[in-house]
C-alpha cells in the first residue's frame, strides 16, 4: 500500500501507529480514528512488532489505500518500534498515536487550521481527554498555554495548565528526525524530551480544545518501569527544560523538582508489594533531596508499608 499526496499546497500528515497484540482489542478502533480524519492529506504507517495475534487480517481487512503496514520478523522493543514508524513517515508532520489512544475526527484537520497549513512549526498540540478501557471519559484537560513562552509553557505542564502527550501532539517530521526521535536515558520519558526541544528550537502553536483520546488501563507501560528509573528520566528531563529556558531558570527547576519529586512519589504509592513500596519511596527521597518531599504523608506512607510487610512476614 502507498500513501497518496492528493494536494501538493496542503502538508502530508504522517499517522505512525505502533502495535503489539491489540487486534482483538483497542487496534481497530485505534486506526479507524486515523482513517476517519476530515483533513485528506494523510498517510497511517501500522509497525507491527511481531504481534502473535491476527493484526495483519485486522489492518487488511480496513481496506484504507492510505494505509501501510509492516511487521517485524523479530520485537525490536517499544521504542525502536516507535522510532520505525518515524523513520518510514514521508509526511511534513508526524503523529505517533499508540495502538489504544484515539484522535478525534477533526484531530489534524484542526492542527493544520492552527498553523494555516504552513510547514516549519515544531509542535502542534491540542487538549487531551483521559478515557477508561471502554473509552468512557475520565476527565478532560484543554491546552491552556497558548502564546506563552517556552518557560511559561515547561511551567504551564507544572501547574495542570496542559499535558503532554503523544496523542495529542503534531511533530515537525524532519525536525523530529534531526533530534534523533523518541530518545531518553530509559525511554520514559521519550515523548517529553522531544516535545521540549522542538518547542524550543522550532516553536509550537497550541490548540486549547481537546481533540485526542490517551487511554489509561491496566495494561499501560507506564506502572511496569521501576521507579528508580522514571526518577532518572525525570531528573534528566529537568535538567534539559532548565538548559532550554533563556529565562526563569531558578523557576523552572524549583517547580520542575516538586513537579516530578510528587510525580514519582505517586508511582512509588502505587507499587503494589508494601517491600517494593517502602524501597521505592525511599528511592524517590534519596533521588529528590529531602526539601522537595511532603514529610507528614511520607512518614504516614512509610509506616503504612512497613507494617504491611511486617504483617506479611509472620
Amino acid at each position: 500500500m502507498t500513501s497518496i499526496r492528493n494536494n501538493q499546497s496542503r502538508p502530508l500528515v504522517s499517522i505512525g501507529i505502533p502495535t503489539y497484540n491489540r487486534a482483538n482489542r483497542y487496534l481497530k478502533e485505534c486506526i479507524q480514528s486515523a482513517v476517519n480524519q476530515t483533513y485528506p492529506e494523510i498517510e497511517i504507517i501500522v509497525s507491527d512488532n511481531c504481534s502473535g495475534d491476527n493484526t495483519a487480517g485486522l489492518v487488511a481487512g480496513i481496506g484504507d489505500p492510505r494505509i501501510r503496514y509492516f511487521r517485524h520478523e523479530k520485537n525490536i522493543g517499544a521504542n525502536n518500534n516507535f522510532n520505525y514508524c518515524l523513520e518510514q513517515a514521508a509526511g511534513d508532520y508526524f503523529l505517533l498515536l499508540h495502538d489504544d489512544d484515539l484522535i478525534d475526527n477533526d484531530f489534524v484537520e484542526t492542527c493544520m487550521n492552527a498553523v494555516g497549513h504552513q510547514i516549519g512549526t515544531g509542535l502542534i498540540r491540542t487538549g487531551t481527554r483521559l478515557i477508561d478501557s471502554n473509552g468512557r471519559t475520565l476527565k478532560e484537560m484543554p491546552n491552556d498555554v497558548i502564546g506563552l513562552s517556552t518557560e511559561d509553557f515547561f511551567l504551564g505542564w507544572f501547574s495542570n495548565r496542559t499535558a503532554l502527550y503523544l496523542c495529542s501532539t503534531l511533530f515537525h517530521t524532519e525536525h523530529l528526525k534531526g533530534i534523533g526521535g523518541f530518545l531518553s536515558r530509559h525511554n520514559l520519558f521519550q515523548d517529553v524530551v522531544a516535545e521540549v526541544r522542538l518547542a524550543a528550537s522550532h516553536g509550537r502553536v497550541d490548540v486549547k480544545d481537546v481533540k485526542a483520546g490517551f487511554r489509561k488501563h491496566e495494561g499501560e507501560r507506564t506502572f511496569e518501569a521501576k521507579v528508580r528509573a522514571w526518577c532518572e528520566d525525570s531528573l534528566d528531563l529537568l535538567e534539559l527544560m532548565c538548559d532550554l529556558a533563556t529565562e526563569k531558570k531558578s523557576l523552572v527547576r524549583k517547580k520542575g523538582t516538586w513537579f516530578f519529586c510528587h510525580l514519582n512519589f505517586n508511582r512509588a504509592m502505587a507499587v503494589s508489594s508494601p517491600a517494593g513500596r517502602f524501597k521505592a519511596l525511599l528511592t524517590v527521597l534519596n533521588q529528590f533531596g529531602y526539601r522537595y518531599v511532603a514529610w507528614r504523608r511520607l512518614a504516614s506512607c512509610l509506616r503504612i508499608s512497613a507494617l504491611e510487610f511486617s504483617g506479611r512476614k509472620k
